[in-house]
């Protein structure tokens, strides 16, 4: 076995003695499924649209920071403030927790961004204020302004919350109200565009409802979808506990991925991030998080779902999250957070078809994932989200595919805030990456160690 090898210098990556012992074998024979093009996509609360230049393709480092995500994601635009928001063609534009105010331009501005970044996108109506000539006039101006890039729309953020706290049903609401308002807009909105496609039913908790929406909307609807955050912030909410697996998750995924089946219609995790209401500071915007993204999207992609929609900007209590993958800087200008390295690794290590990796972590919270691509091009990703156990992993691969590339994503410290880099390089402030690291894996003999230090990833790729 030969450890990885940087051309100029081994770069102190060499196992040794103290390194904890792992084994992750890759059998491309074995395909756990297709992970789709438009897997990746990023989240916005309707207020975010409001804001003047945010989301256009004059918010040129923005479109980069989008584009170097993926040529083809989506881009989904609701929230809680969906559920409180106006539509006035005419109207100043107002980005507020309880009062935005779409208008012509600012949906231009929004069909912009996504010509500029080829992103598609799923809107959410508003459902909240029970106003359906309203919620037409808006679909109407959402359609005329997204063009063919509109992918779906959604009515209502999270109805299964409306009647539970939500402010906007009596707690009598229930599942069959709210499927008896879906199919009234639907119809309404289907009259004015009668080839727009529909998703839903968002669910925040309820994952119920997408099975029983499956069972009644599957045959003309575009996309299940649904919610999921490890916990609202609060003192328990601590770095260790994202690092570490989520009992409900998987479960969770189970109900759906069973639902998506018996439907035949794809499920979106179309909002989520680390802990809800923005996130918590000192976890959700340091480098743990981006361990945790990128760990996560392979959860969601092993567990057959078709996308992901990261949350982003501006949240519902009108201040920028914590979790943002993208934030600005002291100057205001857009720059790439922690979590958006996280992104940003895994756009690199997933395009292709998901397979069977055997990863024998030796009880250490350490995983890896594997995709084969186009020409039998393989890619594998090591996760290392231990705080102090250095990894040496023994690597099992298909022969004669000679070396492999090494890009790390590594910061300072899992806290750390700033100072991370993917392939040894940052993202630069034209929203642009290039990786400058020239590391090697000798594997022609179908077999490699790597070192992958505690608290970081490694993706590895090879071309056949």
């Amino acid at each position: 076995m030969l450890t990885a090898l940087c051309p100029e210098r081994f770069s102190g990556r060499q196992s040794n003695l103290n390194d904890h012992r792992v084994t992750v074998n890759v059998d491309v024979r074995r395909r756990l499924g297709i992970i789709p093009q438009d897997f990746l996509g990023l989240g916005y609360e309707i207020s975010s649209v409001a804001v003047p230049g945010l989301l256009s393709a004059g918010n040129h480092s923005y479109v980069e920071l989008v584009r170097e995500l993926s040529s083809d994601g989506v881009i989904r635009v609701g929230g809680n403030t969906s559920d409180d928001a106006s539509f006035g063609p005419d109207e100043p534009a107002v980005s507020a927790p309880k009062g935005t105010v779409i208008n012509e331009a600012s949906l231009q501005q929004l069909g912009s961004f996504l010509e500029a970044t080829n992103w598609r996108l799923i809107w959410g109506l508003n459902l909240g204020s029970a106003d359906l000539r309203q919620a037409v006039a808006e679909a109407e101006a959402v359609a005329a302004a997204a063009k063919n890039h509109l992918l779906a729309f959604e009515i209502g953020n999270e109805p299964d919350l409306f009647g539970r706290g939500g402010g906007h049903r009596p707690k009598s609401y229930s599942y069959e109200s709210f499927l008896a308002e879906f199919r009234r807009f639907k119809a309404a909105i289907r009259a004015k565009l009668p080839h727009v496609a529909f998703a839903g039913p968002d669910a925040a908790v309820a994952t119920d409802w997408v099975v029983q929406f499956a069972k009644k909307e599957g045959s003309d609807l575009k996309l299940l979808t649904h919610h999921y955050y490890r916990e609202c912030a609060n003192p328990t909410s601590t770095l260790d506990k994202l690092l570490h697996a989520d009992p409900k998750l998987a479960p969770e995924l189970a109900t759906l991925r069973a639902a998506c089946a018996t439907s035949k219609v794809p499920y979106r995790i179309c909002e989520t991030n680390s802990f809800c209401g923005g996130g918590k500071p000192g976890i959700s915007d340091t480098f743990g998080a981006a361990l945790w993204v990128l760990d996560f999207m392979f959860q969601l992609a092993c567990a057959g779902c078709a996308g992901v929609n990261i949350e982003t900007g501006l949240n519902q209590l009108g201040f920028v999250s914590s979790y943002s993958p993208v934030r600005q800087d002291e100057r205001g200008a857009y720059i790439a957070a922690p979590e958006y390295y996280g992104m940003l690794a895994f756009a690199q290590a997933s395009q292709g078809a998901l397979v069977t990796v055997d990863c024998d972590a030796n009880g250490a919270n350490i995983a890896a994932y594997g995709v084969v691509g186009e020409n039998r091009s393989l890619s594998v990703t090591i996760i290392n989200k231990e705080g102090s156990l250095d990894a040496s992993v023994s690597l099992s691969i298909p022969q004669n595919l000679g070396n492999g590339r090494v890009l790390r994503l590594s910061a300072p410290s899992l806290q750390a805030k700033d100072a991370v880099t993917f392939g040894g390089s940052v993202v630069s402030p034209d929203g642009k990456w290039k990786p400058q690291m020239t590391e090697f894996l000798d594997t022609r003999a179908g077999r490699g160690t790597i070192r992958v230090p505690a608290g970081s990833a490694v993706v590895l790729k090879w071309v056949a």
